[in-house]
């Protein structure tokens, strides 16, 4: 067992575990491991292996062996190839057995009070490198020990947080994140008829809300897979402001997709601030859309960078559809659903940073979408962040959508799809979804063969929630920019229908404080929220 902390001293570290039938092989910098693996000494040692992963950025590749194999051998071949880095075991998680790679980074906070001269006496003495000095915390690092190799890394990290000048020191660990989709109809902005004559009135009330405000003057950062930038329904003098790709390996090609397999971003943007022109309107049609592509494993250095660089940049608003991977939403007996999954340092305070110092101090609007296993909401250290708004689906019979995670976290729901449940006895979707999902904007004939503009009927999950009521922030921040990330949250909650059904249960219910785990504090409603909005502005004056 190897233990992990990314808390301080005496917060509780978490455990993973050998795998020994999981062989990790990774190349040096510079060199690409495909072609490293294409000599005969390679064919050798992966002989009978199964491919499990591939790591692109890191460019690591994670074997199953087969049964009963020599791993010591097999590793003994690969590390005499010239080109590579590492070849070992893989960690995993306990009780998913899902892979958790660490590179040789190592983020490291020292005290406050500690000055810089004294911080750079003690990384020489520790013999530590730095790779990046971080500018979202004092005194902290990305730092790399060259005499430390594979997983005696944990070892080394637990040791040095046992000082009382480090706050924080853990190895740099990468999971596989999941995109919170679940796979003319603007049904969640309006009430809509849809196909087959059927009215829908399941909305967020966007439509009344465009009479006061549309976003004008905000920035909503998307961090997300890609975002089909020319799309008709981004154009326009300053809709795209301050892009950036976050993928070392393709960094020049900004944020627009490699392939038509990267259409998450498209599709969560377009819900938050598409134009409306043509084919879609965003929830915030005239908001500022600042894309960040970032496909990188959960836990990457990468990943609070984009915090960082939204909050520096200028955004008002961030929206994040995605997160640790989840159990399936009909399944109850997966282990998933239990899984504890602890947030980075190095990602926990670079979202501090944005919610306390973004906006002049006033702070970002940070969501995430609340997750799609149909599981509590509140062991995912993203969503269940305090400074996190997160994000839950209801489907278009005013209900949570049957896969929407729930909890003490969850703040508030946002219309979007919903799934049958194969199981009648299933209560919170007994009713067949009328609709297929959210109308948004789709990758153009420029990724994949469609025709000019291109959009989709069937974006879904809290994916789309999230961005959802990342417009409706934006709605009332466009009226009230002086209102800061606490007064916007208060406001998302006491705008909120309270919608639901007997057939819930107890989850269902609201208490004294107006909150529900299955819906938060209600389905967002956005003419409200502006309203509220501009009282408060009219009260400050």
């Amino acid at each position: 067992m190897v233990e992990v902390n990314f808390g301080k001293q005496h917060d509780r570290p978490f455990v993973l575990q050998k795998n020994r039938q999981l062989l990790a092989v990774r190349s040096h910098a510079g060199t690409q491991l495909a072609q490293t693996l294409c000599c005969e000494s390679a064919h050798a040692a992966l002989e009978g292996c199964e491919l499990l992963l591939h790591v692109e950025d890191a460019d690591v590749q994670i074997f199953k062996l087969p049964g009963h194999s020599d791993a010591s051998q097999r590793k003994a071949l690969l590390r005499e190839l010239p080109d590579v880095r590492f070849a070992g075991s893989v960690l995993v998680d306990p009780i998913t057995q899902e892979p958790v790679l660490y590179t040789e980074n190592i983020f490291l906070k020292f005290i406050d009070s500690l000055k810089a001269t004294e911080c750079m006496v003690i990384l020489q003495a520790l013999g530590l490198m730095i790779k990046q000095q971080v500018p979202y915390a004092k005194n902290a690092f990305f730092v790399h020990h060259p005499a430390t190799h594979g997983i005696d890394i944990c070892t080394l990290t637990s040791e040095w947080l046992e000082r009382d000048e480090i706050e924080y020191c853990h190895p740099e660990l990468l999971r596989q994140g999941q995109r919170r989709a679940i796979h003319a109809n603007q049904w969640h902005l309006k009430k809509t008829t849809v196909t087959y004559q059927v009215e829908i009135d399941a909305s967020a009330n966007v439509e009344a809300a465009h009479e006061l405000a549309q976003g004008e003057g905000i920035v909503i950062a998307v961090i997300d897979d890609a975002f089909d930038i020319d799309h008709p329904e981004f154009s326009g003098e300053g809709k795209v402001v301050g892009a950036k790709n976050f993928d070392r390996r393709n960094a020049k090609g900004g944020p627009r997709p490699l392939n038509a397999l990267e259409r998450h971003g498209t599709a969560a943007a377009g819900v938050a601030c598409a134009n409306g022109e043509d084919g879609a309107s965003g929830v915030a049609p005239k908001a500022s859309l600042m894309p960040l592509k970032l496909t990188k494993p959960l836990g990457a250095r990468a990943e609070a960078d984009a915090f960082f660089w939204a909050a520096d940049q200028g955004a008002d608003v961030i929206s994040c559809s995605w997160g640790p991977a989840e159990g399936h939403w009909a399944d109850p007996a997966d282990p998933r659903h239990t899984q504890v999954f602890p947030l980075a340092a190095s990602t926990r305070l670079a979202i501090e940073y944005a919610a306390t110092k973004g906006r002049n101090g006033k702070g970002c609007v940070i969501f995430f979408g609340a997750g799609n296993g149909n599981e509590c909401a509140d062991n995912d250290g993203y969503s269940s962040h305090p400074h996190v708004i997160a994000v839950g689906a209801c489907n278009d019979q005013n209900r949570r959508s049957a896969y929407s995670d729930y909890g003490k976290s969850l703040w508030c729901c946002f219309p979007s799809g919903d799934q049958k449940h194969p199981d009648p006895k299933f209560k919170p979707a007994t009713s067949i979804p009328q609709t297929r999902g959210i109308r948004t904007t789709d990758l153009s004939a420029k990724f994949a063969a469609a025709t000019l503009p291109a959009y989709t009927d069937t974006f879904s999950g809290t994916s789309s929630a999230c961005p959802g009521a990342a417009g409706i922030a934006a709605l009332v921040l466009g009226v009230n920019p002086e209102l800061d990330r606490s007064a916007v949250r208060q406001i998302l909650a006491d705008c909120c229908d309270k919608i639901g059904h007997p057939d819930d249960g107890p989850r269902g219910q609201y208490d004294e404080n107006g909150h529900s785990h299955y819906y938060g504090h209600g389905r967002l409603n956005a003419l409200r929220a502006v309203h509220l909005a501009l009282e408060r502005k009219t009260n400050a004056g």
